[in-house]
């Protein structure tokens, strides 16, 4: 599985990410490309601290934790995959300044490659470091695919 620690994976996405336009159209699912750059920041934003997700009930968390590898396993997500409460998004999105968060936060992240200790996932519990890389790839690639790029 590739990881957005890696340096060609982050070029790829990156490269992935500018090549989207404010007319690109998803192949599923309901979000427009705004909501979708949007949302693709949620993950990002909860490994580097900067956004807290709301801990899941205990039954939730077991539910969670048995579907864990496939965060970060080389099967692709399929279309239409359910979405986590806290990461839905129904508002209207800008492109032009979602596309740029993103692209900021895939750079931070990429930044945190040589970094050892990681919060745990509220949800999922703990992942390594190279989990927490293939899981980012693996969430990105997702929705790129949705938008065809």
């Amino acid at each position: 599985m590739k990881s957005l620690f890696d340096s060609e994976a982050h070029s790829e996405i990156l490269d992935r990410i500018t090549s989207l336009s404010v007319s690109s159209k998803g192949e599923w699912g309901q979000m427009e490309v705004g909501q979708m750059l949007f949302h693709c920041q949620f993950p990002l934003k909860l490994a580097l601290g900067r956004y807290t997700m709301e801990k899941p009930s205990p039954v939730m968390k077991l539910l969670f934790k048995s579907f864990k590898k496939n965060m970060y396993n080389d099967k692709l997500w399929k279309p239409n995959s359910p979405t986590a409460k806290g990461f839905k998004v129904v508002d209207k999105k800008e492109f032009d300044p979602e596309q740029k968060n993103l692209v900021t936060l895939v750079n931070d992240f990429h930044a945190e490659k040589d970094r050892t200790s990681w919060e745990p996932h509220p949800a999922f519990g703990v992942f390594t470091h190279d989990q927490w890389g293939q899981m980012q790839y693996k969430h990105l690639d997702h929705h790129l695919r949705q938008f065809g790029v």
